[in-house]
């Protein structure tokens, strides 16, 4: 197997895209404190950014594996590692297979049941990759897939299940769902011909982005009644304040804006809201 080089990690960061990274991250970083009441101790900080990272790479790493075919002919993504050559697939079979590993390794050092679901977690980061070839709701596959992000980490910390991360990762994942109904407009010709299943496809452009004003709403809903019933404070409704603000402008004072620039707000707002999550709930426990 083809080993991985320093002067080529550059090539691996670009494959699972790792800056995307800060779409989850702070979902599951509020969780951690949330759970500890602050800051957990330092091997169980640094364990959660493990499985963060390593979950997500071999997830990424799946994708590209099991879609290098179809983005060999979209030309959206044709430039993509695998198409262009860059990668080969090899190379990415065993990025995937040190990722999982690690993964599961850090899992064993959290606690029995980050251990005992670690291989059902991989295989729903992975398989979603597989739903959009069979029904037009693999947005919301996606969605759960980043969405166990929350519950993990509160089992990092905790040990165990409780409503808190369960709502937590119902907002993430109407979030990424309705983030991903739009930027799947971007392939509504290439999807339709190709076979492939969206709401976009099915529902059109403006009836996948209906579907996705709605999951944003409740998005936002999901927030406030968590916020209310966990106690979180003035601050944490007051980031939900800049939340609203900014889906009001993507999907209100953008809507006459061209679809790539929507994606690009969408994309931007990505991190926004998910930073403004992170300190709403933060600054409850500091």
């Amino acid at each position: 197997m083809s080993t991985i080089s320093l002067s080529g990690l550059k090539h691996f960061f670009g494959l699972v895209k790792f800056s995307h990274t800060l779409f989850a991250l702070p979902f599951a970083l509020a969780a951690m404190v949330w759970a500890a009441g602050g800051i957990p101790s330092p091997s169980t900080f640094a364990l959660i950014l493990v499985c963060m990272v390593t979950c997500r790479n071999t997830a990424m790493a799946f994708n590209r594996l099991a879609d290098a075919d179809i983005d060999k002919d979209n030309p959206r993504t044709a430039g993509r590692h695998l198409p262009a050559g860059v990668l080969s697939r090899r190379q990415v079979l065993g990025f995937l297979v040190l990722n999982a590993s690690a993964f599961i390794v850090a899992t064993w050092f959290i606690n029995r049941l980050a251990f005992i679901l670690a291989i059902p977690a991989l295989l729903a980061v992975c398989g979603y990759s597989l739903t959009k070839r069979f029904t037009s709701l693999s947005h919301f596959f996606l969605g759960l897939a980043i969405g166990i992000s929350p519950v993990g980490a509160w089992i990092a910390v905790r040990g165990g299940f409780s409503w808190e991360p369960m709502a937590l990762s119902l907002a993430l994942m109407l979030w990424i769902a309705g983030f991903d109904i739009i930027y799947a407009t971007q392939d509504h010709e290439f999807d339709r011909q190709r076979g492939l299943h969206s709401l976009v496809v099915r529902l059109g452009v403006n009836g996948a982005l209906a579907v996705s004003r709605a999951c944003h709403a409740l998005m936002w809903l999901c927030l406030l009644a968590m916020g209310w019933f966990g106690g979180l404070g003035t601050v944490f409704y007051a980031s939900l304040g800049l939340v609203v603000a900014m889906l009001l402008y993507l999907h209100v004072l953008r809507r006459s804006a061209s679809l790539d620039s929507l994606n690009q707000d969408f994309f931007l707002a990505n991190i926004g809201i998910s930073l403004c999550v992170m300190v709403g709930i933060g600054a409850r426990f500091f």
